[in-house]
């Protein structure tokens, strides 16, 4: 119990040096995210990798209360293959102590032994990286997508903002608290989550997902956001034009795979 406070607490403390909105508002309802990504090569590996995280992974973590999970294969971005996770959970020592409790369940244990226990001479994955987020104030839960239930189409786009300074950051935030959600709807995407990155690469910056039924919707959907009126008014005020507050943009197209709960 007390290495397991001991990780919550540093957790804590990494983010209070992060110097953001989302540490700025209530915290109340609003759910934190663990996103990563294994980076992956073409061969046996990748299929180690596939059935540890379907029949180990991800039921340990739903035991865990982490749930959805979301597991999705890079279709367009850099390095491919990846595999790229997405796991929630309304609480941060959730996450933080996850593969502590992960190391005590014997059915996890089990399950993924093939994987875990990998020679290294013939590692199922090349590395793994992480980031911590917490959800918009605005957007405070993850949304699955309304076809999921039923494995319909669907198509996932992930999106990370970064900023040159928390100033320029805060201001982006504020654009979507002022509209951005509802005009992403209205454009005919699906909302997922976003998020305000706490640990991990390239501070400050945030990451959201958003999700349409098929890639050929994809400049069709972006054009309708691109013109909807309240997001030409809002982008173009003095209060967030008068430089530019994303410095950096990372876009990936993301497939589900066939065990992804989102």
């Amino acid at each position: 119990m007390k290495r397991r406070q001991f990780l919550t607490s540093s957790v804590a403390a990494a983010a209070g040096g992060v110097t953001s909105s989302a540490l700025a508002a209530p915290l109340a309802g609003r759910e934190y995210y663990e996103l990563r990504r294994y980076h992956l090569q073409s061969g046996p590996g990748q299929k180690l990798t596939d059935s540890y995280v379907a029949e180990a992974l991800i039921p340990a973590l739903n035991r865990l209360n982490v749930k959805p999970v979301g597991a999705f294969s890079l279709y367009l971005g850099p390095e491919t293959p990846s595999l790229y996770l997405l796991l929630p959970s309304n609480s941060l020592e959730t996450l933080a102590t996850a593969e502590l409790a992960l190391a005590e369940d014997e059915a996890y244990q089990k399950a993924g032994s093939n994987f875990l226990k990998a020679p290294a001479k013939e590692p199922p994955f090349i590395r793994v990286e992480s980031s911590l987020l917490i959800a918009f104030e605005g957007f405070p839960k993850l949304v699955v997508p309304p076809v999921t239930a039923s494995r319909g189409a669907r198509v996932f786009q992930l999106r990370t903002y970064e900023s040159a300074t928390n100033f320029d950051h805060r201001r982006k935030v504020e654009m979507f608290h002022h509209g951005e959600f509802e005009y992403f709807k209205e454009a005919g995407f699906w909302n997922v989550f976003f998020g305000d990155s706490l640990i991990g690469p390239h501070l400050p910056n945030l990451t959201y997902m958003i999700s349409f039924p098929n890639l050929s919707e994809l400049n069709a959907k972006w054009e309708a956001f691109n013109n909807v009126p309240g997001w030409k008014k809002l982008r173009s005020s003095e209060e967030y034009s008068f430089e530019p507050i994303v410095s950096n943009v990372t876009n990936l197209i993301l497939n589900p795979t066939s065990y992804s709960q989102i």
